[in-house]
C-alpha cells in the first residue's frame, strides 16, 4: 500500500507523518523522490523536511560530486532524534528495553516476576522506565508501549490460565501504563507487536505478505497484510492456540479441549518435561498439520517462525517440516521457504511495542488505529515530547 499526502482535514500533521515515514522506510532519500512517492509537491515536501530537521528528526547529507553540479541532498532518520520504551509483561516476568528512532536497542532490562499482581508490575515498569531513561540525560521519550498475551475483553479467555496474568481482568492498562511511568502509553496483544517488530526490523522487511507464528508461554499468529498485521474486528485475531485440534483431547483454561497450545507452545513443552528434540519429533505431525491450516486459511508467502521461544528450538520445529502435507502454498514457482525463522529475535516484541508509541509520529496508517482520537486537535512533531 503506497503512502500518500491528503489535503483533508488534519492533513498537515498527517502529511509530516507520511514524509517522516517514507524517509524511515526509504532514506537515504531525496526531496525530489519523497514528492513522487507520497503525492506532494517539492515544495510542501521541502517545507516539512525544514520542519523536521528543525526539531531534529531527520539529518540531511550531501555526497561529494562526481561531476558537474552538486548531487541532491538526501535524508535519513536521526537515530538519536528520539527514544521509546517497550514493554513485554509476561506470566514470567517484565522485560523492558529502550529503543532509538532506527530501532536500535540502547538496552534492555528484566525482572523476574512469576505471576505479578498489576500493582507489582507496574511499579516495577516504573522503576525499570527510569533506569533506562537516564542512559539518555535530556533525550526526547516519545511514549511507552506495553504488549501482554491476549485476548482483551473475552470474558471466557482473558487473563485466564497459565498462559496469561491472573489477575489482570478489568485492569484500565492505558491509564496505569502512563501513571506509573509520565509517558503517553499504548498496549498490544505480544503476538501482534512480534509481527510488527519483525516487520520493521528483520525478516518481515523482505515479505509483504507473511503469517508471524508466535511461541510463547502460549501460541498465537498474525497475519501480516500489506505491511500492517490484520487485527480484526476487535484486535484479537490471531488466537489460533485455541483452535480445537484434538476431539476430547486435554482441557483447555479456554473451556474447550484439545486446543493447539495445549501441546504446542512453551508451557506445553514445561509440562512434557522432556528434550527439545524429543518433544518437536512429538508434536511434530501437530505442528506441520497448524502450517497447513495457516497457508490453506491466508496464503502467506512464508510462516516466520518466532516468539520467546530460543532460536534452536525455532530451528529444529522448522527442520521438521520436510514432509509437510499440501496445501495451496504446496506451489512450484515459490522461492520463499514455506516456513523460515525470525531474524528480530526475543527483542522483536519489545521493538513492536516502542512502535506502538512512536507510530503517532512515523507511522500515519499504524499510528491512525492507536492515537487518532487522542491525537485529534494535537500535533505531536511540534511537541517537545517528554525529556528523560
Amino acid at each position: 500500500m503506497a503512502l500518500r499526502g491528503t489535503n483533508q482535514e488534519f492533513g498537515r500533521p498527517y502529511n509530516r507523518r507520511i514524509v517522516l515515514e517514507s524517509i524511515r522506510l526509504h532514506g537515504p532519500i531525496a526531496r525530489g523522490d519523497i514528492a513522487r512517492r507520497v503525492g506532494l509537491t517539492v515544495q510542501t515536501v521541502s517545507t516539512i523536511v525544514r520542519e523536521l530537521e528543525e526539531h531534529g528528526y531527520v539529518l540531511s547529507m550531501r555526497e561529494e560530486p562526481r561531476g558537474r553540479g552538486l548531487p541532491p541532498a538526501t535524508l535519513r532518520i536521526n537515530p538519536e532524534g528520539g527514544y521509546a520504551v517497550g514493554i513485554h509483561v509476561t506470566p514470567l516476568g517484565v522485560n523492558a528495553a529502550l529503543i532509538n528512532l532506527s530501532g536500535d536497542v540502547i538496552e534492555s532490562t528484566y525482572r523476574e516476576a512469576p505471576n505479578a499482581t498489576p500493582d507489582h508490575a507496574f511499579d516495577l515498569i516504573g522503576a525499570m522506565v527510569l533506569e533506562l531513561t537516564r542512559l539518555r540525560p535530556g533525550g526526547r521519550v516519545l511514549g511507552i508501549g506495553m504488549a501482554l498475551p491476549g485476548p482483551f475483553g473475552v470474558e471466557s479467555m482473558s487473563f485466564i490460565g497459565p498462559t496469561t496474568m491472573t489477575g489482570w481482568k478489568d485492569v484500565a492498562l492505558r491509564e496505569r501504563l502512563e501513571a506509573s511511568t509520565g509517558l503517553p502509553a499504548f498496549f498490544e496483544t505480544d503476538m501482534a507487536a512480534a509481527a510488527m517488530g519483525e516487520r520493521l526490523y528483520g525478516l518481515g522487511t523482505g515479505y509483504s505478505e507473511y503469517y508471524y507464528l508466535y511461541f510463547g508461554v502460549g501460541l498465537g499468529g498474525v497475519m501480516v497484510h500489506d505491511g500492517s498485521a490484520l487485527r480484526g474486528a476487535w484486535g484479537n485475531a490471531g488466537e489460533i492456540g485455541h483452535i480445537p485440534v484434538v476431539p476430547g483431547g486435554e482441557p483447555c483454561p479456554c473451556g474447550n479441549r484439545g486446543c493447539l497450545e495445549r501441546y504446542l507452545s512453551l508451557e506445553a513443552l514445561r509440562r512434557r518435561n522432556i528434550s527439545d528434540a524429543d518433544w518437536v519429533d512429538e508434536v511434530g505431525p501437530i505442528f506441520r498439520n497448524a502450517i497447513t491450516i495457516i497457508e490453506n486459511l491466508f496464503d502467506p508467502e512464508t510462516i516466520i517462525l518466532g516468539g520467546l521461544a530460543s532460536t534452536d528450538l525455532l530451528e529444529r520445529l522448522a527442520g521438521s517440516v520436510a514432509n509437510l502435507p499440501n496445501s495451496i502454498s504446496a506451489r512450484k514457482d515459490r522461492t520463499a521457504p514455506r516456513v523460515t525463522v525470525a531474524r528480530g529475535g526475543q527483542h522483536a516484541v519489545l521493538r513492536g511495542a516502542a512502535a506502538l508509541a512512536v507510530s503517532g509520529v512515523l507511522s500515519p496508517r499504524f499510528g491512525q488505529i492507536f492515537t487518532a482520537e487522542r491525537e485529534r486537535g494535537r500535533d505531536i512533531l511540534q511537541g517537545k515530547g517528554i525529556a528523560a
